[in-house]
């Protein structure tokens, strides 16, 4: 992988838990899609980005593919609905401290 093209720095904490910890989300550029994948067959505009969140243990979010990159890029930085369904388990926070979602 190459240097991320979009970062997000938060904290989270685990839910009831006082510690807060740093966690990084990065969106990786747009690249094609391997021809051979036995999940799907894509055509020559595929493409995927890689999305990491470095920090959060035992969570990979992993590749997020689409019709062509623009599509891929859409998907890929559209990191709400997953950061949501975390909440469950964890409560985020922006770098000031102030809670990511009004709840």
């Amino acid at each position: 992988m190459t240097n991320p093209i979009a970062e997000r720095k938060l904290l989270f904490s685990e839910k009831g838990q006082p510690e807060r910890k740093r966690l990084t989300i990065r969106v990786f550029a747009p690249r094609p899609a391997p021809t051979d994948s036995p999940a799907f067959h894509p055509d020559h505009e595929a493409a995927g980005c890689t999305v990491e969140f470095d920090g959060l243990p035992d969570v990979t979010f992993g590749e997020i593919f689409g019709a062509d990159s623009l599509q891929a890029l859409q998907l890929a930085v559209d990191v709400e609905p997953v950061l949501k369904r975390l909440s469950k388990t964890y409560d985020f926070y922006f770098p000031t401290g102030e809670a990511y979602f009004d709840e």
